[in-house]
């Protein structure tokens, strides 16, 4: 037998105490070596799979009382099959190498099970039952203890947002290497926030900016005084925050310029959130140059008859539209004309912005489906207008 692996849990480790074999993987719990029964009254082992919710490392209460099983058609020790628990058939996909044949569905009196040791072993007793009658011998309990897999992901804890979805498929997708964040101002504090949610192994940081009282209103989260007293760059402040949640974040408390470009050199994608400028041509340049796929977010305001207007553009930058998307990417200064160099507060545009750049890239990954492939996108504030416009594009991005 393994040696059992440290779990805070009282309801795993019962399981596990007991003999059965449980994995954690891709968000959910795992009983493997299920013994049940075939159509043809063979006795094999199947997986019961359920949803995990967590609270941090910690197990709550099942969020449904629904099953999955990895197996043929569990019938009954007379090969009937077990109707009164099935509640669908229909191949579920949940992962690479994890495919549920069937749901069941054996909700308890009060509704809903209290912990996971309940649940699994509800379930478990139900087709152990009917392979027993069958061999007296056979059972669930093997004591044989499976590792987790999940060493190797880039959160701190597992990503039960995917499993209760249901698309733990779907969010490999955006398993990548390197991204980098060029620029952590509004819009690029909400990239920020939106990317560490993603199971990207390393995101790059770049800004050499103090995070400064006006910073905290239009970005993600909320500052102590303590926080702003101590004076923390940008890229350390959110590297602190987010750290909490992501191991791979690399900040860099330094401006990219025409100088030290080839920072980005390494990069699999990159966000740029950065003022037009000088430099800005340059960088682009070299990421043309380099090969690397990026979306340049842009914001602009006026002050008219006391109301602002303006408006939210992104735009993507590949090998099959260089020259196109350049013309949409202001690079030189805008000047005074433009109120958000003066730090007018705007989160929800600047939020926006990173949500449209974001939504993009995860289209490139083949995450949502792209029917009209637009590179560039103008969101116009007081029309509330959506505007796509496709320039020669790709589909998606391996």
């Amino acid at each position: 037998m393994s040696p059992q692996p440290t779990n805070p849990n009282p309801d795993l480790n019962r399981l596990i105490s007991e003999g059965y074999e449980i994995e954690q993987k891709h968000g959910h719990l795992i009983m493997h070596g299920v013994p049940y029964v075939t159509e043809d009254r063979e006795v094999r082992r199947g997986k019961l799979i359920s949803e995990l919710t967590l609270a941090g490392n910690r197990t709550t209460r099942p969020s449904t009382h629904v099953m999955m099983f990895a197996g043929a058609r569990p019938c009954d020790r007379f090969g009937r099959p077990l109707q009164k628990i099935i509640n669908s058939e229909s191949p579920n996909r949940i992962a690479e190498g994890l495919v549920a044949q069937f749901s069941f569905s054996s909700k308890p009196s009060c509704g809903y099970f209290g912990d996971y040791y309940a649940k699994m072993k509800t379930y478990a007793d139900i087709l152990e039952s009917q392979a027993q009658a069958i061999d007296s011998d056979v059972t669930a309990r093997t004591f044989r203890v499976i590792a987790s897999s999940d060493r190797d992901s880039p959160f701190h804890y597992v990503d039960t947002a995917s499993s209760r979805a249901g698309i733990t498929s779907l969010s490999k997708k955006l398993e990548t290497e390197d991204v980098a964040i060029v620029g952590l101002g509004g819009t690029g504090s909400f990239v920020h926030d939106g990317l560490v949610k993603c199971p990207i192994q390393r995101i790059h940081t770049f800004d050499d900016d103090t995070y400064l009282q006006h910073n905290v209103f239009r970005s993600p989260g909320a500052a102590s005084v303590e926080d702003l007293q101590a004076l923390p760059k940008k890229v350390h402040y959110y590297a602190d925050m987010y750290g909490k949640m992501h191991k791979g974040i690399h900040p860099n408390a330094v401006r990219v310029t025409k100088d030290n470009v080839d920072l980005l050199r390494p990069m699999d994608f990159v966000f740029l959130c950065m003022d037009a400028s000088p430099d800005k041509k340059a960088i682009i340049d070299a990421l043309t140059a380099f090969g690397t796929t990026f979306i340049d977010v842009g914001l602009g305001l006026d002050l008219v008859d006391g109301g602002l207007i303006g408006s939210v553009r992104i735009t993507t930058s590949h090998a099959g539209n260089r020259d196109s998307s350049l013309q949409r990417i202001p690079l030189g200064g805008l000047g005074d004309a433009n109120l958000y160099d003066r730090n007018i507060q705007v989160l929800e545009l600047n939020a926006l912005g990173a949500m449209l750049a974001i939504l993009k890239w995860k289209k490139l990954r083949g995450f949502y489906c792209d029917l009209e492939g637009e590179t560039s996108t103008v969101f116009n504030v007081d029309g509330n207008h959506l505007l796509n416009e496709a320039l020669p594009c790709i589909r998606s991005v391996a």
